[in-house]
């Protein structure tokens, strides 16, 4: 066994280096005997795989091996994207493994354990799961089969209930499909399909290379969209990560429009138009402008440290309007706690159709509705070692001031985070949970006051 360490969502690798069969083995054994230790071999495992380079093989290995334990295993008859496997988690009460790295390179492949209640594992879970990566699974091998499912119907069946798709249809719009070689392709666009919505598309087949891209749903990777997008009248643009549990969304300018927008507006949306009660979650790193919105609206705010692990825990535990984080990922209350791009682009078309309105329009009512612009940036500092990490992030505690800006109150539930007393700027600096790495985010309502931040902490060496 070498280098396995699941991070804030699962364990990846690179194919063919520790992302190797005998790995492979070693961490489904440990899954199969976390499941046995707290279920017993009635509780059903569903196995899913993304589009990714040996995605189906080592899928169909690990349901050799779970069935050979004695487990009822089914295992998607097809690619399947990370929330329709989660979904099927809870409608089946079972545990579930998806084989993907997410956005990750595409010479990267990973392993996702979703326990029964349909989202990340948590930190006590994968702890466990790292135990029993050392420990034997002592059980008679069992002479059983697994068997070939398809878990799109029950999903698509719980999304008529969640989005109202005869006013999406009534809205006159031209929907584009990035299928960005994704495991979206066959899910977004048949659900569409199904309900009669005329969309238009490109990059339309599963590619376990994306294209020579990268699966990631940002400007970067979505300039075809973009262009697509600004060059056809009246058109939308939508598409979503390798595994489609975070969304893209370009807007009729051909735009990208960022998540904190986004979950901003749906936010706006569930509370106006569906009259959802509750609270917002969002994470530590997400924008002021969810605060802002929710201050407006008389919603309670409710914040996580960074990862959609801890925003599915708290989604649990507080039940709220939506969950949310900066990086493209969100779920609202009566889905799943776990993060599910395609019904996030569904929903942003619901937004629309229920104001009657672009997508330009509805940035512009929301920020008009909260008064002023976000702006926000990252920049990530190498250290040397671990040891470290520890030292930076003690400095960052004691800090008063960053430049001119006086340091308001500090939060520290993931890294640091200073706020400053003019209200409407922060930095946050947290280590990066894999590498010795420094993640430094800023905020603030001007693009000069973010600049300053930035230009301060490089000043002083931090950067």
């Amino acid at each position: 066994m070498a280098n396995i360490k699941f991070g804030t969502d699962g364990w990846r690798a690179v194919v063919g280096e520790d992302f190797n069969r005998k790995n492979v083995y070693i961490v489904i054994k440990s899954v199969g005997k976390y499941v046995y230790e707290k279920f017993g071999l009635s509780k059903k495992i569903i196995i899913g795989y993304d589009p990714r380079n040996m995605a189906w093989d080592y899928a169909l290995m690990s349901a050799k091996q779970l069935s050979g334990y004695g487990f009822d295993v089914l295992l998607s008859e097809k690619v399947i994207p990370t929330p329709v496997l989660a979904y099927s988690a809870k409608s089946l009460n079972a545990c579930a493994v998806m084989f993907t790295a997410s956005h990750n390179p595409p010479e990267y492949l990973g392993i996702k354990f979703i326990p029964d209640y349909a989202g990340p594992a948590t930190s006590d879970i994968t702890d466990e799961l790292t135990k029993n990566l050392e420990l034997d699974f002592d059980i008679e091998e069992q002479d059983k089969e697994f068997k070939l499912y398809d878990f799109s119907p029950k999903y698509f069946e719980h999304l008529e209930k969640l989005i109202d798709f005869e006013k999406i249809k009534s809205f006159e719009k031209n929907i584009i499909f990035d299928g960005l070689y994704s495991a979206s392709i066959g899910y977004f666009d048949k659900i569409l399909e199904n309900n009669g919505i005329k969309y238009d598309s490109l990059h339309m087949k599963h590619d376990p290379n994306f294209g020579g891209g990268m699966p990631e749903p940002k400007p970067k990777y979505l300039s075809a969209l973009m262009l697509k997008v600004k060059t056809s009248d009246n058109s939308v643009g939508f598409a979503n990560d390798g595994d489609a549990d975070r969304f893209g969304v370009i807007n009729e300018n051909g735009e990208y429009v960022s998540p904190n927008e986004i979950i901003s507006i749906l936010l706006m949306h569930l509370k106006k138009n569906k009259n959802y009660s509750g609270s917002l979650v969002k994470t530590v790193g997400a924008s002021l402008l969810l605060n802002k919105v929710a201050e407006k609206l008389g919603v309670e705010v409710i914040e996580t440290a960074v990862g959609f692990k801890h925003v599915g825990e708290a989604m649990r535990k507080f039940n709220p309007i939506i969950g949310g984080e900066e990086s493209g990922g969100l779920s609202i209350r009566g889905h799943i706690p776990e993060k599910d791009g395609i019904l996030a682009n569904l929903l942003v078309l619901e937004a629309m159709a229920y104001e009657n309105k672009s997508l330009v329009e509805l940035q512009k009512n929301l920020y008009d509705f909260v008064g002023c612009r976000f702006f926000n940036d990252r920049i990530d500092k190498k250290l040397d070692n671990f040891d470290m990490v520890k030292p930076v992030l003690e400095e960052y505690k004691n800090k008063t001031s960053i430049g001119d800006f006086k340091v308001k109150n500090i939060d520290t539930k993931d890294g640091v985070k200073l706020c400053f007393d003019d209200n409407t700027s922060w930095i946050l600096v947290r280590p990066s949970g894999t590498e010795p790495l420094l993640r430094i985010y800023f905020e603030s309502d001007s693009l000069e006051k973010v600049e300053l931040l930035k230009k301060v902490i490089k000043v002083s060496g931090e950067q």
